[in-house]
């Protein structure tokens, strides 16, 4: 049968969207593979569905480009709220999407023209307890976490600036959940080889659900360069969750003080990230194309 799609980037993150409002979607992990791939399918980041919910707006369902299900996108839920704001699916700049990390809140920011040009999302807050991250790290102390980041953090047994030793190199790093767990590595990200040691900090064995990772470098007052590893789908253009990953370990480092907006530049473009009690994330959603696929 023939499924209608849209195809939407948000910092270059692509996804291709069906609208599962009035019907679920079959086997979407086999469809993942198959859409996601650049050469013989549409190509994207992998496919999310949009679907009913019972406590929320709308709720958001996200498979990787190699069928597993990711538990939150926050690039794609940005898409998810211009989709249903544009749609006239729901009235208002405010709405609530459902996602496997709970519900999250969105305000849609409306261009000329009465479309969606950029959502804010409230993330909620960075998780820097280990095993709800998870990382099974030993137990031992890294870096003190900055003054700014000991409202979000749990001190001593969080995971910042602990040594892991990948290929035979040890790296500093910090570990937190937003949603997703991520690995933090604070150093110039245009130096690493991404494709080699990406997959390898993936499933390193201290990440029992495999780790996204942020090679991250600090290039201004308030500003983050930053490259990622996204666990089933490889190097990205852009990770919502990532970016926000980043800035909740700048400020837990003492790089930035809580409270003010940190700017990530992505490959694919620029997010705006603010870390205090609960992480802001703000960032463009677009639509790229429409169109129809046999599924």
């Amino acid at each position: 049968m023939l499924r209608r799609f849209v195809k939407m980037q948000g910092a270059g993150n692509d996804y291709i969207y069906f609208d599962c409002l009035h019907g679920e979607l079959e086997k979407p992990e086999t469809l993942a593979v198959r859409l996601s791939d650049r050469h013989k399918g549409i190509g994207g980041d992998g496919i999310v569905l949009i679907c009913e919910s019972a406590v929320a707006d709308a709720k958001m369902r996200m498979f990787n480009a190699d069928g597993s299900e990711g538990n939150m996108c926050g690039n794609a839920i940005r898409c998810v709220g211009k989709y249903l704001y544009d749609g006239g699916i729901v009235h208002g700049e405010d709405m609530t999407v459902e996602t496997r990390s709970g519900i999250k809140k969105l305000h849609c920011f409306a261009g000329e023209n009465g479309k969606v040009r950029e959502v804010r999302v409230d993330m909620g807050p960075a998780v820097f307890e280990p095993a709800r991250i998870p990382a099974a790290f030993e137990p031992g102390r890294g870096s003190a976490v900055s003054e700014a980041g000991r409202f979000f953090a749990a001190g001593e047994e969080c995971i910042v600036d602990r040594p892991l030793k990948i290929a035979g190199r040890t790296y500093s790093v910090t570990c937190l959940s937003m949603g997703n767990p991520h690995c933090v590595v604070f150093e110039n990200p245009d130096g690493v080889d991404l494709e080699k040691i990406g997959p390898l900090f993936e499933n390193a064995p201290v990440f029992p659900e495999r780790v996204n990772t942020e090679f991250v470098q600090k290039i201004g007052e308030r500003t983050l360069k930053m490259r990622v590893w996204e666990r089933g789908s490889g190097e990205t253009m852009a990770c919502g969750t990532g970016a926000c990953a980043a800035a909740a370990a700048a400020v837990a480092k003492g790089m930035f003080p809580a409270g003010e907006e940190i700017t990530v530049k992505l490959r694919g473009g620029d997010l705006k990230i603010c870390v205090g009690d609960t992480v802001y994330m703000t960032g463009g959603a677009e639509v790229v194309f429409t169109g129809e696929v046999e599924v």
